[in-house]
C-alpha cells in the first residue's frame, strides 16, 4: 500500500480548505512567522481565523465572493511585520500548493499569492523616497512569472 497521496486535479471549496489548512500548521510551526501569528492571533481565535481565510482564497480561486474584509488594515495592526517577510510566507505557501495539487494549479495559487503578497506589501511599506525590494509577482520558484 502507498503512502503517496494523488494530487488535486481542480479548485473546489473542499480543495481550497486543504490548502488553507496545511498552509497555516506549517505558518504555526515556521520559526520566523509562528510568532507573528501567535502574537496577532488567539488560541481560540484561529478557528474564525481559517474560516476567513476559506472564503478569502474562495473570493480568490473561485470568484465566489465570500470574502468580506480589509486585509490591508488588518495587516497593518501587524506592527512586526518586515518586508522580507512576504517572500518567507510565499515560499510556505508555494510549497503547500505544490505538496498538495497538481503542478497548473499550484502554479495558479502561486500568481494569486504573490500579486496579493506584493499588493500587500505595497500598500504597507511603500515609500516614494525609498527603493523597492524585490518584485514578488517575478519569482521562479512554483509558476513560471507571474503578468
Amino acid at each position: 500500500m502507498s503512502d503517496t497521496i494523488t494530487p488535486y486535479d481542480s479548485v473546489t471549496e473542499s480543495t481550497i480548505k486543504a490548502q488553507v489548512d496545511a498552509f497555516y500548521a506549517r505558518v504555526r510551526r515556521d520559526p520566523v512567522l509562528g510568532p507573528i501569528f501567535a502574537d496577532a492571533i488567539a488560541d481560540d481565535a484561529w478557528p474564525a481565523h481559517l474560516e476567513k481565510m476559506y472564503a478569502f482564497w474562495s473570493s480568490v480561486m473561485l470568484t465566489s465572493g465570500r470574502y468580506k474584509g480589509d486585509p490591508v488594515s488588518t495587516h497593518r495592526k501587524v506592527t512586526a511585520i518586515e518586508p522580507p517577510m512576504f517572500g518567507h510566507w510565499l515560499d510556505l505557501f508555494e510549497a503547500t500548493a505544490t505538496d498538495l495539487f497538481v503542478p497548473d494549479i499550484a502554479g495558479q495559487f502561486a500568481c494569486k499569492a504573490r500579486r496579493i503578497a506584493e499588493s500587500l506589501k505595497l500598500a504597507i511599506f511603500f515609500r516614494a523616497d525609498r527603493p523597492w525590494p524585490e518584485d514578488l509577482r517575478q519569482r521562479g520558484k512554483v509558476a513560471s512569472t507571474c503578468d
